[in-house]
């Protein structure tokens, strides 16, 4: 028998049996119903698809709203919940991706380029670990026996000589300290800024006794007193390094040979590094020191490969927090400087002329292209500026007195003639030195450097008795010259 049945008993409105109650339950559900209007406007979640049906043995009974709102963000208890954030949205977020590098922004433009400037020390010399971890256990070995000791690095241009062993003097201070050992005294001398060849021992002779009086002694007389008679020389090791050792080459090889010589005294504590290009110094040069067992340990810095130069690069540029460079770009370039020299300042000073290159072409209004960072098209044409004349690499690769005298030479040539009296160079080449503050060299030397200049074939060189009277005219073009110093603040200075 079929019985109609009230809305009141298939739970519709209750109106009937509870009439105080009908108010309360009928304005509540619109109100739920705003609420949930509510929050979901409210949710940073838009255009919501709705919540697809869940199997029974998931959702059951009362829990499908819950369940609903667990796994699609939907509501839950009467609430919009956001939908969980996945491990690959953190990673990946916009909190974590790198600013965007404005090329437009001068600051952030001179901030890369001095990234890239050799006058810029890193945290770390990357890629020469070995190297450095010979020369400390070499030093380390000498300072707990109280030996000293010579030690030779040497390696083609540019292959971080100079800036390791700077390194390996802050760990040799570091270790000290930890140890609680006496730390050494440390004597770091440029051969290019000796006025003559035996001045490193007045140098030596100050820094190891600098209240000493000299009588009728030579300081390397007294240097080699000192080593030679117990109780004269005091027991605290003396870190001695000599960059550009090359510079002491005499006729005879006197000075690097009486140098040397100094750390086999009896009473000698002096640890020697040498620092120069060529391989085969001792060997040339020092062959004495081979028959008296005393030849210099020798380690040799090999050019930089592309990995290595590649690597150099993205630790300058991480400093900035941007990407500032395209990495095909970049690989050309260590690419490129490996193929060549291997050489990590030509590396240095091309990624800065890419730099310049997109710097000239967001100036330039007849350019539409929007790029915002240095393209491989912008380091093509870098690399191929760097490498128009082979001469720029020569010049930059000199010793500093010798560009010195080439800058003496271009700000000369560019008032009057071609040709002038090397009397005449000289005189402009002291007012650099004078207005740089460096030391400059005697007229011997100069005369001397002029020649190595003339037999690099940068300068032609007249005949004449006297040096100050012969002729020099330049045999390269002066925009070789400045080209190879753009950039080098020093060496801008020199040039105005």
């Amino acid at each position: 028998m079929t019985m109609n049945r009230s809305p009141a008993s298939l739970g519709g409105s209750p109106a009937a049996k509870v009439p105080g109650e009908t108010k309360t339950r009928a304005d509540s559900t619109p109100s739920r119903k705003r609420s949930r209007s509510d929050c979901a406007s409210e949710s940073p979640i838009k255009d919501q698809q709705p919540a697809k049906r869940r199997s029974p043995r998931r959702c059951n009974g009362d829990r499908e709203e819950n369940c609903i709102g667990k796994h699609n963000g939907s509501l839950a208890n009467g609430k919009q919940l956001g939908s969980p954030k996945s491990p690959r949205k953190r990673l990946f977020g916009p909190s974590n991706q790198k600013p965007k590098w404005n090329p437009r922004d001068p600051a952030q433009m001179q901030a890369a380029k001095q990234a890239l400037h050799l006058a810029t020390p890193p945290a770390n010399v990357v890629c020469r670990e070995v190297e450095q971890k010979r020369v400390i256990d070499f030093c380390k070995a000498c300072i707990q026996q109280s030996k000293a000791g010579s030690l030779y690095v040497c390696g083609c241009p540019g292959t971080g000589k100079t800036l390791s062993i700077g390194k390996v003097q802050e760990h040799l201070l570091v270790w000290s300290k930890e140890e609680g050992i006496q730390s050494p005294d440390i004597l770091t001398i440029n051969c290019t800024s000796l006025t003559s060849t035996t001045e490193i021992f007045s140098k030596m002779l100050v820094k190891f006794r600098p209240t000493s009086k000299i009588k009728n002694f030579s300081p390397l007389q007294h240097l080699q007193k000192i080593f030679s008679q117990k109780g004269q020389s005091s027991g605290r090791m003396m870190l001695i390094v000599a960059d550009e050792m090359d510079y002491l080459i005499t006729k005879d090889s006197s000075v690097l040979h009486d140098l040397f010589m100094l750390t086999t005294l009896p009473f000698s504590r002096c640890i020697l590094i040498g620092i120069a290009n060529a391989i085969d110094l001792a060997d040339r040069f020092l062959p004495k020191l081979e028959s008296l067992n005393c030849k210099p340990v020798v380690i040799t810095f090999r050019a930089y490969s592309k990995d290595q130069i590649l690597k150099i690069l993205q630790q300058r540029l991480m400093v900035l927090g941007c990407d500032v460079f395209q990495s095909a770009a970049l690989e050309f370039c260590a690419r490129k400087v490996a193929a060549a020299s291997g050489d990590i300042r030509r590396a240095f000073d091309i990624c800065r002329s890419a730099i310049e290159v997109l710097e000239a072409e967001l100036r330039d209004p007849t350019e539409k292209k929007e790029t915002e960072i240095v393209s491989f098209d912008h380091m093509d044409i870098a690399i191929s500026k760097s490498c128009k004349s082979p001469l720029v690499n020569i010049i930059r690769s000199l010793p500093q007195h010798q560009q010195v005298i080439l800058c003496s030479l271009v700000r000369l040539f560019r008032q009057r003639k071609n040709s002038t009296a090397l009397g005449e160079i000289n005189r402009s080449y002291l007012d650099i030195c004078k207005s740089t503050q460096i030391r400059p060299i005697g007229m011997t030397e100069f005369a001397d450097m002029c020649r190595a200049l003339a037999d690099q074939g940068l300068l032609e060189l007249g005949n004449s008795r006297k040096d100050r009277s012969k002729k020099i005219k330049l045999k390269v073009d002066v925009s070789d010259i400045t080209f190879a110093f753009k950039g080098i603040r020093f060496f801008q200075n020199c040039l105005e």
